[in-house]
């Protein structure tokens, strides 16, 4: 009687403690500031914006000197702001030409999937739906593109 007492408290433990642990994975707080991040295994790192231009019906953004994240360490992304995320894409960029000023310019590469979830007011997180790859990539909403690189 006791050994099987004892069975159903052990398997009650393990329940619990692998639904605690698998719940702490995206486990995180709301950001204090308006912005777009990435979360890692350290916590939420910010993105800062940068401008899309339009020449000639290129669209594009120059290079200055983003973020470098390790390819391993980037779970997910979480924007919290008034951001319009039907018209969000991620992207590859891609090598286009220097400016005349010497800065390199980068235009968009095909559209990674992606899910979002609505995580409250004005909050969402952002999950590719595969596999994110090495090089210089963007999360971009209309005129603004939040780019980086992934090492």
């Amino acid at each position: 009687m006791m050994s099987r007492v004892a069975k159903i408290v052990i398997c009650l433990l393990m329940v619990v403690f692998f639904s605690v642990a698998l719940h702490a994975k995206e486990d995180f707080s709301k950001p204090k500031e308006f912005g777009v991040y990435i979360k890692t295994p350290s916590g939420l790192k910010r993105l800062l914006p940068n401008i899309v231009f339009d020449e000639k019906g290129f669209l594009f953004i120059e290079m200055n000197n983003p973020p470098h994240f390790l390819l391993k360490d980037v779970e997910f992304f979480v924007l919290y702001g008034k951001h319009d995320v039907n018209v969000l894409t991620i992207n590859p960029l891609l090598f286009f030409q220097p400016s005349q000023l010497g800065k390199l310019r980068y235009i968009f590469g095909k559209n990674i999937a992606f899910d979002v979830k609505k995580r409250g007011d004005d909050f969402y997180v952002v999950k590719p739906k595969g596999l994110l790859g090495r090089g210089y990539m963007s999360l971009w909403i209309n005129d603004t593109a939040w780019d980086f690189v992934l090492d």
